[in-house]
């Protein structure tokens, strides 16, 4: 039978080991065993939700406050002065753990961290209309649970 925990969640319980450089009791982070760059952390909320959308208010209020004192630590451990925080929600948008969480990937200067390329386009402003007052809409509804 499988175990439906993902790696995180035994990474958190201390079922696997980790270079942990953050604790509270709502996140946990650690250094990625397959880093982009030198200090690549992980910070993962303790709430197994699979995706950002799925994740409780109190969680997200803790990754929030969380984020950039970590990777204000991690900027200063690695001395790179610029990073990137990526965060990927289902297969199709590159996440291959089901579990939320956040990369603070530092950017060196010989050019390690992340590299890929955007590929923008010009928006259609009557869809954009269209979609910013749906968002709105939607923002001014009361959360559904």
């Amino acid at each position: 039978m499988e175990d439906p925990r993902s790696i995180f969640t035994m990474i958190i319980q201390g079922e696997i080991p980790c270079h942990k450089v953050y604790e509270d009791d709502l996140i946990f982070a650690f250094l990625d065993i397959n880093p982009s760059s030198p200090g690549h952390t992980l910070v993962v909320p303790k709430e197994p939700a699979r995706s950002l959308d799925e994740l409780s208010d109190d969680s997200a209020q803790a990754i929030g406050r969380a984020l950039p004192r970590i990777s204000k630590a991690v900027l200063e451990a690695t001395g790179a002065s610029e990073f990137n925080v990526i965060q990927n929600n289902g297969p199709n948008a590159f996440q291959s753990v089901f579990h939320v969480h956040f990369h603070i990937i530092p950017k060196m200067e010989d050019g390690r961290g992340l590299t890929f390329p955007f590929n923008p386009s010009s928006i259609d402003h009557e869809d954009g209309a269209r979609l910013s007052s749906s968002i709105r809409d939607l923002l001014s509804s009361p959360p559904s649970q």
